[in-house]
């Protein structure tokens, strides 16, 4: 289960930003979260609702091959 969440490091890395950014990516990421009813851990955000916000998500996927 570890692998499903992505920590400030990782969020970081990924976008090529400082961590203090990547802070509050994932603090935004999670009020959304919030809002929709589910659980959320400080500091840390699901990697596919990571990966679904930042244009890799199964929609943008499916667009590219049709």
């Amino acid at each position: 289960m570890s692998n499903s969440f992505m920590r400030v490091d990782d969020v970081a890395r990924e976008l090529g930003v400082s961590k203090s950014y990547a802070y509050k990516v994932i603090k935004n990421l999670n009020a959304t979260l919030k809002d929709k009813g589910y659980m959320t851990v400080a500091g840390r955000v699901s990697k596919k609702y990571f990966l679904e916000r930042v244009c890799y998500g199964e929609s943008e996927n499916k667009e590219r091959k049709g």
